[in-house]
């Protein structure tokens, strides 16, 4: 039997978040393909699961994939709106909402189709702005009041760019653990 992680690294399967103090404009591009592609790497990894795989869980206690599919549906749309605000208003205020709620609600179980069709349009529009934008607008900030924190927007390209490959990472452990954790109760 493979042993199992502690939880902090099968929450955390790539690290936690670290914006890196060297942005260059190749790391800002990196960051930007990641948006770019990120719905079409959901869908190839997702595309071959029954559906009783998208059942499995990355954890114990955790989301299952579709869960965290349409969790990034969500999560990306209040991203580029977060975008828009910190480009057309001054050090905007941004809205934070209840993620763990909002994964228990009805829209959850439907097909992750829809979940994947709304990242497609939300990440073409996405990173079609981060593309446009000069220099000067990655300086461009909100406020994060629940992270009592000011973000700009290179830094939130690359938190998102991270959260992209943090949820990848959870799709492909809960793959790997063959729906181990759907199973396990956590102490």
């Amino acid at each position: 039997m493979t042993e199992i992680p502690p939880i902090e690294k099968l929450k955390y399967p790539l690290g936690t978040f670290n914006f890196p103090r060297d942005q260059s404009r190749e790391l800002t591009r990196e960051w930007i393909n990641v948006l770019k592609y990120f719905p079409k790497r959901l869908s190839e990894i997702s595309s071959s699961l029954p559906e009783e795989k998208l059942t499995w869980k990355y954890r114990p206690q955790g989301w299952n994939i579709q869960q965290v599919i349409h969790h990034c549906a969500d999560s990306h749309m209040n991203g580029i709106i977060r975008t828009k605000l910190a480009l057309t208003e001054t050090d905007p205020e941004i809205r934070p909402y209840m993620e763990a709620r909002w994964a228990e609600l009805e829209d959850y179980n439907y097909p992750i189709k829809y979940a994947i069709d709304t990242l497609e349009l939300v990440h073409f529009k996405w990173a079609l702005l981060f593309e446009k934008f000069r220099e000067s607008d990655f300086e461009k900030r909100y406020y994060h009041p629940e992270d009592e924190k000011h973000y700009t927007l290179r830094e939130q390209l690359a938190l998102y760019a991270w959260h992209c490959n943090h949820h990848f990472a959870h799709i492909e452990q809960a793959i790997s653990y063959e729906g181990k954790f759907n199973e396990i109760v956590q102490a």
